[in-house]
């Protein structure tokens, strides 16, 4: 006997596909939208068909947007000659949020991950090469995740971006503001003890 009717098996299996969503939140979520209003529930539905006919990607960066340059690539105020690519859309608004960076920016939708088969083909290489050939572009600051995947991410478009003259640099890691030493990974410290400057 089924535990669940198909519509209501089938928004679970919907809703386990989201990453960061297991079995048990999936029902949750699934529980909660069948007890919420049908307004609230058309309301999550609209925003969803919304969002794919409406969002896309720019031509320029690859950030998610509603127009297309998107509002970064669109600000002339902006320094073109620093460019800071970043693996996913989401990870520019934390940098945005510092209020330090005043360039523009590169999204590749990925990182390279032979395990996953994504090699450089799978990712957006191709405008990023094309921005670099308009001679701009003097330094391109790499922002990718501290993970395996990021750092040999890193390494190859460190490889890859050299030669066209530009100065490759990488974001600094260590230990978090307010963070206690006691408490902190032995690689993270080894990154930081990589990254330190003088005083």
């Amino acid at each position: 006997m089924p535990e669940h009717s198909k519509p209501m098996a089938r928004l679970i299996d919907a809703l386990r596909g989201l990453p960061g969503i297991g079995p048990k939140s999936a029902q949750r979520i699934a529980f909660h939208i069948l007890k919420a209003e049908r307004a609230e529930a058309d309301e999550i539905a609209v925003a969803i068909q919304e969002v794919k006919d409406k969002i896309g990607l720019c031509d320029h960066c690859n950030n998610v947007t509603e127009t297309n340059p998107c509002l970064f690539c669109a600000d002339a105020s902006r320094n073109a000659k620093l460019l800071c690519i970043v693996e996913e859309p989401g990870n520019i608004l934390p940098i945005e949020r510092t209020g330090q960076y005043k360039g523009y920016y590169h999204v590749l939708h990925g990182a390279l991950s032979p395990l996953q088969g994504i090699g450089p083909d799978q990712l957006r290489l191709k405008n990023l090469m094309e921005r670099l050939n308009t001679g701009i572009v003097q330094e391109v600051i790499v922002a990718t995740n501290p993970t395996v995947d990021g750092e040999a991410t890193a390494a190859y478009l460190s490889r890859l971006l050299k030669p066209h003259g530009v100065v490759v640099s990488r974001i600094a890691m260590g230990v978090p503001v307010g963070g206690d030493l006691e408490y902190v990974d032995e690689v993270t410290i080894a990154k930081a003890m990589e990254g330190r400057k003088a005083m």
